[in-house]
């Protein structure tokens, strides 16, 4: 499911790509895939908003199929350093959510390019209770105490609730940078596509860190790191691939908010008004909490300059490039 900005006001929606074949009431056989799949998502649209649309007495219609593909249209905004903004990932960790892994539900506001609010709901995520590795894997949908909720707003802190229970009262969370770096808990992507292992652990090595990392998808790491549950979210993508900022959006501000710093390789802070990408990232993503985070980008630095991995750096540690 593909991710979509919200801008305010809205340009006219666009709805001809989305056109459905009718469908035939003889032989459900023909009826293509994807209208089927329309039909069923307009029902659950129908069914989540009509307590919200009609109060008691109304009849106003339900939405119709080519209503709803014009709603989700409206999530054509090439986003930018102008106006407001929404950035949503609906299901962050698609690869998690099939496997029963960790998975979020993400929604981040952009106010003239600057993060402004950020929500994480992250279902398979504990709440109350320590991680632990178990929790990266497919057994995380079924452990007890899953569902967790954070949200945060620039200048207002992160804080974390109970997901599931609609009176928790939200907490304040903040990152741990009290203990020793060679203590530090790191986490990565699950998937090795997404970042690079081996260079991680070189990484991990250079600043004298010897426990094995953590890995989860999505942005639950994020909120992990912001309750203080780890202390650093290290990413190195190809260097073919393109960040999306609704990746890292509502992420982003909830550590920042708690205390932390995110950057990225060259210790650059992340610029989400360039649009749809973070093309002006340098080498990768870096999370944590400050003197941790100097420590990670110093031995970034030097597990670049001892090759492999495709990352080269200069002597100051600040001219990541991209190799063969």
């Amino acid at each position: 499911m593909s991710p979509r900005f919200a801008q305010r006001p809205p340009q006219k929606p666009q709805t001809k790509p989305h056109h459905t074949t009718p469908r035939p009431h003889n032989n459900t056989n023909s009826v293509p895939e994807g209208a089927r799949l329309l039909t069923r998502i307009t029902s659950l649209v129908n069914d989540a908003t009509r307590p919200l649309r009609q109060g008691p007495g109304d009849q106003e219609p339900d939405l119709t199929e080519q209503q709803v593909v014009a709603l989700v249209d409206l999530g054509a905004s090439p986003g930018g350093a102008t106006g407001r903004h929404w950035v949503l990932d609906p299901i962050d960790g698609t690869r998690g959510f099939v496997g029963g892994r960790q998975y979020a539900v993400c929604l981040a506001l952009l106010e003239e390019g600057q993060l402004a609010v950020g929500a994480l709901g992250c279902p398979n995520l504990p709440h109350g209770r320590a991680v632990t590795d178990a929790d990266g894997g497919e057994g995380a949908m079924r452990a007890p105490g899953a569902g967790a909720l954070f949200a945060c707003a620039r200048g207002a802190g992160a804080w974390s609730a109970d997901l599931w229970d609609e009176g928790a009262a939200l907490g304040r969370v903040r990152v741990d940078d009290a203990a020793p770096v060679a203590d530090a808990r790191v986490m990565e992507s699950f998937e090795s596509r997404h970042s690079d292992h081996p260079f991680a652990e070189r990484v991990r090595a250079s600043a004298g860190i010897a426990a094995p990392p953590l890995r989860l998808d999505s942005q639950a790491k994020y909120g992990l790191l912001s309750r203080g549950d780890a202390a650093v979210f290290m990413r190195f993508p190809p260097a073919s691939y393109r960040e999306k900022i609704w990746d890292h959006a509502a992420g982003a501000l909830m550590v920042a908010e708690a205390g932390g710093v995110v950057s990225d390789a060259a210790g650059q802070p992340l610029d989400f008004s360039l649009g749809r990408w973070l093309d002006g990232m340098v080498g990768g993503i870096v999370a944590a909490p400050p003197k941790v985070h100097a420590a990670v980008l110093a031995a970034i630095a030097e597990a670049g300059k001892a090759g492999g991995g495709g990352y080269g750096f200069t002597d100051g540690g600040a001219g990541v490039k991209e190799g063969a």
